[in-house]
């Protein structure tokens, strides 16, 4: 069976040079660069657990991301590639591009099956297959095995109609078949990490509380199930093995929902001697003391909270179960253990005022997170901010089927004014914001609380850098080194900073070439070391022209723009079925992406959203 895992672009995107698109296909009405965010464009994790599930079958798999690609290469690639089953991920985002994309296929290949998968298509699959006669079929919320199912059905002949977990035609009938439970032990799945590069990893799903924007139960049920940790240690020693950058983001829900089992994670890591460093997601009220010590040895360089607002009245509106205190202290002991910081803000939630909106910005003066980023509500199907606007009158389904814009961003219930004044706030700090970040003296605090953590040594070297102390802060970099510190490339930057500053030019190609030998695979090394190229063509050091170098090391990958986890350039070969995945070929763009997350996309208010009821 050969399987077209497909992720579409969001619309149809027009090559350069080429006109707009003028058949209401194109981008939305008012749509700006930076409305979509960063994170849009990389391939969701379920496409990878859906292949690796299929190859371990026997199956051939391609995994292509069109996410950014211009509707006339799309096309063109659909056509060339010829499939038996493809499937897709539709996300609120891509929706009508995964409509335009089944109608291509069908187009091309009018014998093939089209299975549409996803968070948004989970809750609106009879609508879907109502709206878009192209689409065969929905598969429900955790898809592993029905997909594998409907995979060997459609392999050996059988009629694929009544599956469980699955939606589908039958005649001008829409029926669902039964419910499908969700997979119990998540250690018999095939992991994404023995066939696909990623830096993305997810070791459980669910999450046991249920916010009111948040649609995770819908895709997974009801509570939370992990896998073994030695499931989990050898899918990150195998997604290591893959990586150019030994930086790894761990995208669960709630990561830390089971704290015994981190802690064993955490002693595993440093059994195994698994030198690298990794981020995760997880709520306040699921931390302690010993566990962040544990995460911050075995590598734990930021922690992202879901902490949508400081005002006490909108966490009880959201049913966010957790108090200002709680995310206080919480922050405050990660910062004792030198973990970064991060606070996924929202603005719009349920009962959101101008006075609620300042109450979440003094918050956050007092907590202060070394980085925070907001996000307008955007109501989701499958939530039940959802499910209570339809009952309320104000949102009808339709609107995702009619109109064009991205994402439904509007306030639950702000008056217009104090949409206005949170927009405009907005507009002025979107995007990723900087608020802490410690000096010379915490960091010093860090290394005693953590005296042999080669990270610690690294964190006082960088702060004593920034406060033109050069001889302690290389004392601390090469002992970083020794203790074997897992980016040397970053070290090495340093140590050229240092050395620029020092007159000492020779020193800085130096450490320079090194860190290129070593490490190359930074943005701040790579901007660094092209500076200096441009410097000595320009006569620099003969004519005294400035030079400026960046040291810093924070949690920052440097992705490649390589297929599958990106869309970049497809091999040559990408329509040519094969039983390997396809092969990455050199990337020729590199995508740094912290400083360019958070959609800029603003809040509309009711009045002027032409899709809502009235």
């Amino acid at each position: 069976m050969r399987i077209a895992l497909i992720y579409p672009p969001p619309w149809k995107i027009a090559a350069p040079g080429e006109p707009a698109d003028t058949h209401g296909d194109g981008p939305p009405t008012g749509y700006r660069d930076g409305d979509l965010d960063a994170d849009f464009y990389q391939t969701p994790y379920g496409l990878f657990s859906l292949g690796a599930q299929a190859i371990r079958a026997g199956h051939q798999v391609k995994i292509l991301n069109l996410s950014s690609y211009p509707w006339s290469r799309v096309d063109e690639v659909i056509r060339a590639l010829d499939a038996d089953l493809y499937g897709m991920s539709c996300w609120t985002a891509n929706r009508r591009g995964v409509a335009l994309a089944a109608k291509s296929i069908k187009q091309h290949h009018p014998a093939a099956h089209v299975v549409i998968g996803g968070p948004h298509a989970t809750p609106l699959a009879k609508e879907l297959l109502a709206h878009h006669a192209e689409i065969d079929s929905v598969c429900l919320g955790e898809s592993d095995v029905t997909f594998l199912e409907l995979a060997t059905c459609l392999a050996e002949g059988k009629s694929t109609q009544g599956l469980a977990g699955m939606v589908y035609r039958k005649g001008d009938k829409i029926l669902k078949g039964p419910n499908r439970p969700s997979v119990e032990d998540l250690d018999t799945l095939a992991s994404p990490h023995d066939y696909f590069d990623t830096h993305i990893v997810m070791t459980s799903r669910g999450c046991p509380w249920a916010c009111t924007f948040c649609g995770a139960e819908t895709t997974w049920g009801r509570g939370f199930r992990g896998q073994s940790v030695p499931y989990v240690l050898d899918a990150l020693q195998a997604a290591i093995a893959r990586l150019p950058v030994k930086m790894i983001q761990i995208k669960d829900d709630t990561f830390t929902t089971n704290k015994k089992r981190i802690l064993e994670l955490c002693a595993g890591i440093r059994e195994r001697k698994m030198e690298f460093f990794w981020s995760c997601d997880t709520r306040v009220d699921v931390l302690s003391e010993p566990l962040l010590r544990e995460m911050r040895l075995a590598g734990c360089q930021r922690l992202s909270l879901g902490v949508e607002s400081g005002s006490p009245s909108i966490l009880a509106n959201i049913d966010k179960k957790i108090t200002v205190d709680e995310i206080v202290a919480a922050a405050n002991l990660a910062k004792k253990y030198g973990i970064q910081v991060r606070f996924f803000m929202m603005l719009g939630n349920r009962g959101e005022t101008a006075q609620t909106f300042q109450e979440t910005l003094d918050f956050l003066e007092r907590a202060k997170p070394h980085q925070y980023i907001f996000s307008c509500l955007s109501i989701y199907p499958g939530t039940r901010d959802f499910e209570d606007a339809e009952k309320a009158g104000w949102l009808q389904r339709e609107a995702f089927f009619t109109g064009d814009f991205q994402e439904l961003k509007t306030p639950y219930d702000a008056t217009e004014a104090d949409t206005e004044l949170m927009n405009a706030w907005f507009a002025k700090n979107s995007g990723l914001r900087e608020l802490y970040r410690e000096g010379v003296a915490e960091c010093r605090a860090i290394l005693a609380l953590l005296p042999d953590y080669h990270s610690a040594h690294m964190d006082l070297g960088g702060a004593c850098f920034q406060e033109g102390l050069l001889d302690e802060s290389e004392r601390h970099l090469r002992r970083a080194l020794e203790l074997g510190y897992p980016l040397p490339g970053l070290v090495y930057n340093y140590l050229a900073c240092i050395a620029k500053v020092r007159g000492d030019i020779q020193g800085m190609m130096d450490h320079f070439t090194t860190a290129a030998k070593l490490d190359p695979q930074h943005f701040v090394l790579i901007r660094n070391v092209n500076a200096a190229r441009a410097w000595f063509q320009q006569g620099g050091p003969a004519k005294g022209l400035p030079l400026e170098l960046e040291g810093r090391h924070g949690f920052q990958l440097l992705e490649r723009t390589v297929q599958p986890t990106l869309p970049g350039p497809l091999t040559d070969d990408f329509a040519i079925w094969s039983a390997h995945p396809m092969k990455p070929q050199p990337a020729t763009t590199y995508v740094r992406t912290p400083d360019i997350e958070g959609s800029q996309s603003q809040l509309k208010t009711r009045g002027r959203l032409k899709i809502l009821s009235s």
